[in-house]
């Protein structure tokens, strides 16, 4: 039976706020990525979610991000290599030894936001990034931008990557992702989310946002978790993916 990867960003509540509904999505997603402490999470929302996530049986993932908790990791900074390279080692560190401690084994490492956005297209920062997951566990599986400086980066150093495509998100025909600028850069329509994944998923292709086709290979799917039809998207697409004769299973570190 084909198989495909469904990961979700989680782990993004910390303090008083709540965001995303967690334990419900995990119900119906392969892998996870858990925030870091630096754009969103703490250390009890990122525990809560590892048991949870040990408990659905959904591989865990490191999503380190900017320092940036104001501006949810999704603003550009700038990074000398060192300061990059051990903000890196830091949160995906702290992430894999809260897994192990809790019983459970680090399976990937995402960057979020505005750094795996920057990242995807300037390489000598992936290689960073990059070397820095080396550093920690060179089994470790890197997911990055499908086809971008990201999984470019990470086959130089030997390390397993994962083609990422997204579901709630619209491209670019370069393959990068519209900027979160544009007000239609995120999908909010449970149909067209579902032709998008489908479409990459049988196709092999997307549709850009200026609606020319571009050819694009998946290994895992995208669902942002505060989007605020996370939970909706992620029941239609496992709902029909299977429908489609598709088995939603973490891939194989």
């Amino acid at each position: 039976m084909n198989t495909i990867d469904i990961n979700c960003d989680l782990g993004e509540s910390f303090g008083q706020y709540s965001i995303g509904n967690d334990p419900e999505i995990l119900k119906y997603i392969s892998s996870a990525n858990i925030a870091c402490g630096f754009h969103a999470g703490d250390p009890l929302v990122i525990q809560k979610t590892i048991v949870s996530a040990l408990e659905y049986g959904v591989a865990i993932g490191a999503h380190p991000g900017f320092p940036d908790l104001q501006g949810f990791g999704r603003r550009n900074m700038k990074l000398s290599e060192d300061e990059l390279f051990s903000c890196i080692l830091y949160q995906v560190g702290a992430l894999k030894a809260m897994t192990e401690a809790l019983g459970g084994q680090l399976h990937h490492v995402k960057p979020h936001g505005a750094m795996y956005n920057m990242a995807a297209c300037d390489y000598n920062m992936a290689l960073c990034i990059a070397k820095a997951v080396q550093k920690i566990d060179p089994s470790l599986l890197f997911v990055g931008l499908a086809h971008s400086s990201l999984i470019d980066a990470a086959k130089s150093l030997g390390l397993k990557t994962a083609n990422e495509a997204f579901a709630d998100r619209r491209y670019m025909r370069d393959g990068t992702l519209v900027s979160r600028s544009n007000p239609r850069a995120v999908i909010h329509n449970e149909r067209e989310s579902i032709h998008q994944v489908l479409q990459l998923i049988s196709d092999k292709q997307v549709v850009s946002f200026d609606h020319k086709t571009i050819d694009m290979h998946a290994d895992t799917i995208c669902i942002h978790g505060d989007n605020t039809e996370a939970l909706q998207f992620a029941k239609a697409l496992k709902e029909n993916i299977e429908k489609k004769g598709y088995c939603i299973k973490a891939l194989k570190k």
